[in-house]
């Protein structure tokens, strides 16, 4: 099934809601989408990361704060 949709004429709150209900639909067939291979490897690599001392965890307000200060 195709779907074609015209982005340039939809305004904020339709994009929002087009993505929420595929978002939805998405959430009902969980079980079923596979993670792609380098998504294992990524995770890998972090957990390493992590018990070789390589990183660290943040809590979410000091890594917003590192965003911000990156992006500024």
């Amino acid at each position: 099934m195709e779907v074609t949709l015209s982005l340039e004429k939809m305004s904020i709150e339709e994009k929002i809601q087009t993505m929420e209900t595929i978002w939805n639909d998405l959430c009902k067939k969980a079980d079923s989408i596979l993670s792609p291979s380098w998504h294992e490897e990524v995770l890998n690599d972090r957990e390493n990361r992590i018990n070789n001392g390589d990183d660290e965890f943040v809590d979410w307000n000091r890594a917003k704060k590192n965003i911000q200060n990156s992006i500024s």
